[in-house]
């Protein structure tokens, strides 16, 4: 690559199983560990899931971020030691803020396990700045309705979190960052917003050319600060749109730990083994602390 290919790394996501259901895991990377302060991004699906089969994803812990569920197909239901219990469904947003500990589930409701069904999102974990990595916990959900369409030619976008184009989420944030969904019909050009100092763009599905180069599904483009870009779609496609300023500290991450001091992860798998965390109202299972 030259110094002025706006691209500085092309990522391919790793293959994880969790639980028998699988997913891409694109953060973090050996060589990229975040993206502004989104430090943890994964796809899951598409996945067909026949009637009496669904997601259970046990009660488990988070310190030092804050969790961003997205959908493009189906249904999950949220519950978490605050007593939340909401269902998140295709282009709404599900905002959960760990600060010093929560602990939450992800599973097929009732209804959802009964029938037919196909499952496909993306998870991200961005996070949280020095003066809230131990702040109180949170959960916001903002209904797809709710949050700023923006559309140009041959592109339709929904601005799930931060600020982009103009435009504001009602999402709440703790540092400068923006986040995307993006469908681009043929033939249609993007430009990427320039006024971010980190950003990327992963490929859900479809095929894309920027700068010059083609890249198709699950792969994430990351790109130089700085640089000014654009991408065309060479077919229907969709991609999300991340990133933001960097953290002033390094971040540690172990399991669903992020802290800027590793005591505090040492701390947190200390009262995860004690059952220390508290509990999820109506979830009495919980997945153990790993040995590694």
């Amino acid at each position: 690559m030259s110094d002025r290919d706006p691209v500085e790394l092309v990522i391919e996501p790793r293959a994880r199983d969790l639980g028998g259901f699988g997913v891409k895991r694109i953060l973090p990377y050996a060589k990229r560990r975040m993206v502004g302060p989104f430090i943890f991004l994964d796809e899951f699906g598409p996945t067909a899931l026949p009637a009496g089969e669904g997601i259970d994803v046990r009660p488990h812990p988070h310190i030092g971020l804050a969790t961003v569920t997205y959908l493009f197909e189906g249904e999950i239901l949220h519950r978490d030691s605050l007593g939340v219990v909401q269902p998140i469904q295709p282009g709404a947003v599900n905002l959960m803020t760990a600060g010093r500990g929560i602990v939450h589930s992800e599973r097929s409701g009732p209804e959802e396990r009964a029938r037919d069904k196909r499952l496909h999102g993306m998870q991200s974990w961005i996070a949280l700045p020095l003066a809230e990595e131990q702040g109180e916990p949170a959960f916001s959900h903002h209904a797809a309705a709710d949050l700023p369409q923006i559309g140009e030619a041959g592109v339709e976008m929904r601005l799930l979190v931060g600020r982009a184009y103009g435009k504001i989420a009602p999402v709440p944030t703790f540092s400068d960052l923006f986040y995307l969904h993006a469908e681009l019909q043929p033939g249609a050009q993007l430009k990427l917003p320039d006024d971010h100092a980190e950003r990327a763009v992963y490929v859900v599905n479809g095929d894309v050319t920027l700068a010059g180069s083609d890249y198709g599904p699950a792969t994430l483009i990351v790109l130089r600060e700085g640089a000014t870009a654009s991408l065309t779609a060479r077919s229907a496609s969709r991609v999300m749109l991340l990133g933001g300023a960097p953290l002033a500290e390094p971040r540690h991450i172990w399991w669903n730990f992020v802290a800027s001091d590793r005591s505090l992860i040492e701390r947190a798998k200390d009262d995860w083994r004690g059952g220390r965390f508290a509990a999820v109202p109506g979830d009495s299972d919980f997945i153990p602390l790993p040995e590694s």
